[in-house]
């Protein structure tokens, strides 16, 4: 997820298609990274909306489904220019309602530059991540699994059977697989492999790799790939040319999405290694790149392959421009800053308000050399917040929680700590149609809610909770003697000073944190819970520390920040379901177990259109806000870049290639930079 204020955090799978948070994303996996603006149904505030939109880039975040403005009823005249495969015939691509916006035999994505120049190196730090990844080192070239700190950019080593088209909410065509064939009960997918795909080492890539990755993905990848492949029941390839893939009955909606965005690997190569042990060994890989230089933990370059088997499909002109891609690790983001500065690394999306508001004034940006560019965000946000950890007996109380809600002054910290930059989130699907109305649910959203009354707080019933809005003073009183009363309602009060819990330890909470520049947001929050009796406090650990406690659930409260793709559906289960609330490694932080929570999310994926998917994710979103699982935080409406002068891009960007498209449709600007050589 891409967290504003620190690192841009994304969670979320590598190369996503549809589904789930771009945790990259992740920023995505069938995660797939999206934001929305709130409104109606009404077709005509979905076309006027239907120009926003979010990510989905290669590398990844968490991404969790939002779909923005693209409902039901746009779905045929707005989206369909093409029809994905119907049951039984051959199509090149597919997505989740049908809709395709390319024709069979098309020549290239509208939004690539197809003049774009090769060459150049294109240098960044980590904003994104997916599975096993980390923002602040590496220690291994295995991405997939949950041991150790994967590579970030290995995904672009390898290909999947079928790659987004990035001006589309989820659609996808044929890269590894050149067409695909659909049984008419839609549990059976036929995928016919390109005949001219190969590894690096020229060896053929077969139906047989891919049957192989998918089983060894869904068997021993990171436990987020399971649970996302849990509805595919088999993959075998018939012949060198032919891959069937099985899917169970009642499958949800976005899984052959998700199998066809996943990573292809060699089957000889595994057949002496094994499959899910971390490994600095360079795998082999068939993508537009292979891993070149590296030193463990401090950077990483992937070198373009320049007679790159895929280089002319139409999925694949105009991108993947530069010779050399280059990822820096720093674990301190002030010194990050300063690195860019001195041209360590040469682009930058600045996630934080302070640094953006006060230290974009060296000499390079004041003569120009560097560029400062801000591109709305027309996507969904997604969400940010600190996570509660209701495993843990002090906070099984949804008061409680609550109490900590109106703790948080957030007024007063955007206007004093981040320069008024940010707006409130308050909704998973956070700029999406996908959130709730301001009012009480619609008739359709009742009738799926009705079999819960009784179950779930009476508020599901009416208007939304939404936090509260502070007086902007940092310790507005009101608010202060609400949450105190609703802990004393709880059971929580106050002896000597001190708020002590029903078994008598003084209530204590420890924020768990992995790089300094969080630091200020915590302490006034801190301040106001002390105000309350509450022992607050800090855990600031490294990366490594901080990747393992999350994964074993060991925290009081995290942030945490996932956007939705434009179509949520299976993904949504690795970050709020019942089913992986204690399964290590999961994106559910707060460990939300809720039957009705379940059951909508059964709902959204079995939604066979957009207007009953969005249905089933406001009534979704009612039922999560109504459980206080964590303190929402906020989100920006644009992306804050900042690269030296060497570079160019389309002028108009994709809106699901994570806002920005980089770097996989930029390019090097031989003119530009022989003049940057010049000035110095």
């Amino acid at each position: 997820m891409d967290l504003y204020e620190g690192a841009h955090r994304a969670l979320g799978p590598l190369r996503p298609a549809v589904g789930i948070a771009q945790i990259r994303s992740v920023r995505l996996p069938v995660h797939l990274v999206v934001r929305r603006r709130q409104g109606g149904a009404d077709r005509k505030e979905v076309v006027k909306d239907i120009s926003r939109m979010t990510q989905m880039s290669r590398r990844h975040v968490l991404v969790l489904g939002a779909g923005g403005a693209l409902g039901a009823s746009l779905g045929a005249p707005l989206l369909r220019g093409a029809r994905a495969s119907e049951a039984g015939t051959e199509a090149h691509g597919i997505s989740a309602f049908g809709d395709l916006k390319y024709p069979a035999g098309f020549r290239h994505f509208d939004y690539v530059n197809l003049d774009a120049p090769k060459g150049g190196t294109f240098s960044l730090i980590p904003s994104v991540k997916a599975y096993n990844q980390s923002y602040q080192t590496f220690n291994s070239l295995n991405a997939f699994i949950l041991k150790g700190d994967g590579a970030q950019g290995m995904d672009m080593t390898f290909v999947p059977l079928m790659v987004r088209a990035n001006d589309e909410p989820d659609a996808m065509y044929g890269l590894a697989a050149k067409s695909v064939r659909i049984s008419p009960d839609r549990l059976v997918y036929r995928f016919t492999m390109r005949p001219e795909a190969k590894f690096h080492d020229g060896t053929k890539l077969t139906a047989h790799d891919a049957a192989f990755s998918l089983t060894a993905l869904k068997t021993k990848g990171h436990p987020l790939i399971i649970v996302q492949m849990r509805d595919m029941v088999s993959a075998e390839a018939i012949d060198d040319a032919t891959l069937v893939v099985t899917f169970a009955k009642g499958r949800a909606r976005d899984v052959p999405l998700y199998v066809a965005s996943l990573p292809i690997f060699s089957k000889a190569y595994y057949a002496s290694r094994p499959f899910d042990e971390t490994s600095l060994e360079i795998p082999l890989g068939s993508g537009p790149y292979k891993v070149g230089r590296f030193e463990v933990n401090r950077y990483i370059e992937y070198e373009r392959v320049k007679d790159w088997w895929a280089a002319d499909l139409p999925v694949c002109r105009g991108s993947y421009n530069f010779d050399v891609v280059r990822y820096e690790f720093y674990r301190d983001r002030d010194v990050a800053f300063e690195g860019f500065t001195g041209k360590s690394y040469l682009y930058r999306e600045e996630f934080t308000s302070r640094i953006w508001a006060t230290r974009y004034d060296f000499p390079a940006v004041k003569d120009n050399r560097v560029k400062l560019e801000t591109v709305p965000d027309d996507t969904p946000s997604g969400a940010q917040g600190w996570f509660i950890n209701t495993r843990r007996e002090k906070f099984k109380d949804p008061r409680v929680r609550e109490a900590l809600i109106n703790a948080f002054d957030f007024e007063w910290t955007n206007k004093t700590i981040m320069y008024g930059a940010y707006a409130r989130t308050v909704s998973p699907f956070q700029n999406s149609d996908l959130m709730a109305g301001d009012s009480a649910p619609s008739p359709e959203e009742l009738k799926l809610l009705e079999p819960f009354r009784g179950q779930v707080p009476d508020e599901v019933f009416a208007a939304p909770f939404t936090p509260p809005v502070s007086d902007g003073s940092g310790q507005d009183r009101s608010l202060l003697r609400k949450a105190q009363q609703l802990l004393s309602e709880a059971g929580v009060p106050i002896k000597d000073g001190k708020r002590v819990l029903p078994n008598g330890d003084v209530f204590r909470i420890e924020f768990l944190l992995d790089e300094p520049s969080f630091q200020p947001h915590h302490a006034p929050y801190i301040k106001n819970l002390g105000t309350l009796g509450i022992e607050a406090s800090v855990r600031l650990v490294d990366a490594v520390q901080h990747k393992a406690r999350q994964e074993d659930f060991d925290f009081d409260m995290t942030i945490q920040r996932f956007s939705m793709s434009a179509t949520p559906g299976d993904a949504m289960r690795a970050f709020f379901s019942s089913q992986v609330a204690n399964t290590r490694g999961s994106y559910n932080l707060a460990g939300v177990a809720s039957p009705a929570i379940d059951a909508m999310i059964e709902k959204i994926m079995a939604a066979d259109n957009r207007e009953d998917l969005t249905i089933a994710c406001r009534a979704f979103d009612r039922l999560f806000r109504a459980g206080r699982y964590w303190v929402p935080q906020w989100y920006n409406k644009t992306h804050r870049l900042a690269y030296w002068d060497l570079f160019g891009h389309p002028q108009k960007l994709p809106r699901y290639a994570n806002g920005v498209g980089a770097p996989d449709i930029w390019w090097s600007d031989r003119a530009k930079a022989a003049k940057l050589e010049q000035a110095k």
